[in-house]
């Protein structure tokens, strides 16, 4: 006997294959065909459960990508309370985050699809990238922003806090997205051991710098 798929795994399908395909082409380089196809369920099934290519796409996001942050987000918020009272508290938030992006929960076709969603959205932005600076972008900023000014001088202004956030959040995804030309240059392929390296490289180097900052601030 045949089993008819439940219309609830045929919205995933959409999902998971709209995901596939917008980071590979793009939302205008893909067809609404070419989705139904791939996730072997009928055009007007996208009408149905999203009312147009435009809606699956901002839901592409909001199920897919803002949710995959969200996991980041948990597992950085659980290292970092597992970090205790640290003696140097920005190394401490630093080396969470770090590992939060580096070694957290995404896999490896996770992240990618991630950068290439992104990537898009960053030099061709859609309704999409609205969406994903106030329900990821800025969540996440804020949280370090709150945390650095609970370390600073009481009159650090906000937009250097900010800033100095921007920073380590560069780094970071910089180290996170850059694994090709990083492992080419070292030699070293992002195992366990590398990874745990690259973690505390970036920990010590953004104390150093936080550091400093305060030293500039104080004078």
């Amino acid at each position: 006997m045949i089993k008819i798929p439940k219309e609830e795994d045929a919205r995933d399908r959409i999902l998971d294959e709209a995901e596939i395909l917008f980071a590979q082409k793009g939302f205008a380089g893909v067809t609404v065909r070419e989705i139904t196809s791939a996730a072997r369920t009928n055009v007007a099934a996208v009408n149905y459960h999203f009312g147009s290519k435009k809606d699956l796409y901002l839901e592409v996001f909001r199920q897919r990508w803002v949710a995959r942050v969200k996991r980041v987000q948990q597992f950085f918020l659980a290292r970092l309370e597992a970090a205790g009272q640290d003696d140097n508290p920005e190394k401490a938030f630093a080396r969470a985050l770090a590992e939060a992006i580096l070694a957290g929960p995404l896999k490896d076709e996770e992240r990618l699809l991630h950068a290439q969603l992104i990537g898009r959205e960053m030099t061709q932005p859609t309704e999409a990238f609205a969406l994903v600076v106030e329900h990821a972008f800025k969540p996440m900023l804020d949280l370090c922003v709150d945390y650095f000014s609970k370390t600073r001088p009481a009159d650090a202004d906000r937009l250097t806090l900010t800033l100095d956030s921007f920073s380590l959040f560069g780094m970071i995804i910089y180290f996170n997205l850059a694994r090709p030309v990083i492992s080419h240059v070292t030699g070293r392929t992002y195992d366990k051991d590398f990874t745990e390296h690259l973690v505390e490289h970036i920990a010590q180097f953004a104390a150093n710098g936080l550091a400093g900052r305060r030293a500039g601030e104080k004078t």
